[in-house]
């Protein structure tokens, strides 16, 4: 274990080699020596590496010979690099943040290195730990903290270097700004509270959080590659079936000079979906487009504000509104999703649909029993698609878009099929369930909407919110 010891020391030739053949004699091994002029000009800090009870000999021995004013003293030091803009001033607010908690830095150093940015690398005295867990969690609102040789074992410390490391992950992972970043701290920090009060270990959480961002960017440019398909409905009607690596998957009908998309994905892929539009649809500019979607959740819905008009339920008419005013939305409102939902929102660049593009087809009855119950329909190329509510199983809003004539069924998620997933969907759709405790609002109501749907559409064509086109 490393300790940090605060000598004063006589000013004479030699003192220093005393207390290092003290430590030396004692079986310990100097690791970082430093000095702060501002506590005293005979101050200096000796990082020691040795086991209890040489540390326990080692601070005796140097406090027989005067150098230790206080053998109680058991101080650490907590080393970080900051991460600057080259600009006067620049240090100062961390500076000012140190004051304040009156943190004693023990070493600092910084040289130009001909780029745009400053790496201040600073030895911090701990002594009470809870003011440390403050104080770096104000220094990494300013700029980028990163924390060197870590061997502080208080819990609360331990939790704000863990989160803080995971942030600067991520802000490299995503290329984020300090904004962003700042709130990938917020939301990763409050996971950790919600983790901790259920006595699970935030390790694999965070784990699986780098993997989404990790997944989701490593899927970006030339290597998002969607399976492309496509059935034949009519003479007239085609229906496309895009099914990305991460995200949901985006149904087009196409008629003569018009689209109809039903859902469509994670606005992080949107110029890549746009140009397989615009390969797929001849004069895909020109053309009107609409949309129906089967719920809200964003990794369905990150496009929408491509199309002419959006036709939805009214329970997803409100979850977007919530989100417009600033409010949480339906599935924030649940504790255990809302961090993952805020950081999915981070990582994905999600942004609320121009509601005056949304148009609700109806409204499920507060009374109704149904599992399913009927509340409008819409008509595209001569057809008619009928919107059936489910209960929230899923999520509040959660809808089933039905074609009789066609029998054709969108079913959003309350069928993923999980058989028809590839390698790289089955790894990124097995994330979402451990990290929000399970993607369902109600298990028991998910499970009867899921098998409602297959017991009475069992001969339609079933696509759904995730995985292949069901047929039978």
């Amino acid at each position: 274990m490393k300790k940090t010891y605060v000598t004063t020391m006589p000013d004479k030739s030699g003192a220093f080699l005393v207390a290092g053949k003290i430590i030396a004699s004692n079986g310990g091994n100097i690791v970082r020596v430093n000095y702060n002029k501002a506590v005293d000009l005979h101050t200096l800090f000796i990082e020691v590496s040795a086991d209890e009870n040489q540390h326990k000999n080692i601070k005796e021995a140097l406090a027989d010979c005067g150098y230790l004013s206080d053998i109680t003293n058991e101080s650490q030091i907590l080393m970080i690099v900051l991460t600057l803009p080259d600009v006067s001033g620049a240090v100062l607010p961390v500076l000012e943040i140190l004051n304040k908690h009156k943190v004693n830095i023990s070493y600092i150093s910084s040289q130009e290195n001909g780029t745009e940015l400053q790496y201040f690398k600073m030895g911090l005295l701990i002594e009470n730990t809870s003011e440390i867990s403050d104080l770096i969690n104000e220094i990494s609102r300013i700029c980028e903290i990163k924390i060197l040789d870590y061997e502080v074992t208080d819990r609360l410390l331990d939790g704000t270097v863990f989160y803080v490391s995971f942030a600067n992950e991520m802000r490299k992972i995503l290329s984020l700004d300090q904004k962003q970043t700042n709130k990938v701290l917020i939301h990763a920090n409050r996971m950790m509270q919600i983790l901790d009060e259920q006595k699970k270990s935030p390790l694999k959480t965070f784990d699986y959080i780098r993997r989404f961002a990790s997944l989701v960017r490593q899927r970006k440019g030339d290597n998002f590659k969607p399976e492309v398909s496509f059935i034949t409905l009519t003479d007239k009607l085609t229906l496309f079936i895009i099914e990305p690596p991460c995200g949901s998957n985006t149904y087009v009908i196409q008629s003569d000079d018009e689209l109809l998309f039903v859902d469509c994905g994670f606005a992080y892929f949107r110029s890549e979906m746009l140009a397989l539009f615009k390969e797929l649809f001849h004069g895909y500019t020109t053309l009107k487009k609409s949309a129906f979607i089967t719920h809200a959740d964003l990794d369905h819905v990150g496009l929408l504000s491509e199309f002419d008009t959006i036709y939805m339920c009214g329970n997803c008419y409100d979850n977007f509104e919530l989100e417009a005013s600033g409010k949480k939305d339906f599935r924030e409102q649940n504790p255990l999703h809302e961090p993952y939902c805020q950081l999915s929102r981070i990582i994905s660049a999600y942004q609320t649909p121009p509601l005056e593009k949304c148009i609700i087809v109806g409204r499920r009855p507060l009374d109704s029993e149904e599992v399913f119950a009927p509340i409008g329909s819409h008509f595209f190329g001569g057809k008619r698609f009928d919107f059936y509510e489910g209960k929230g199983g899923h999520v509040k809003g959660d809808t089933v878009i039905v074609c009789d004539e066609l029998k054709l069924v969108f079913s959003g998620d309350i069928y993923v099929n999980i058989k028809g997933f590839s390698a790289e969907q089955k790894e990124f759709n097995a994330l979402a369930p451990f990290l929000m405790t399970g993607v369902d609002s109600d298990s028991v109501l998910a499970r009867e909407g899921r098998e409602y749907l297959l017991s009475k559409y069992g001969d339609y064509i079933i696509c759904p919110g995730h995985g292949a086109v069901k047929k039978f």
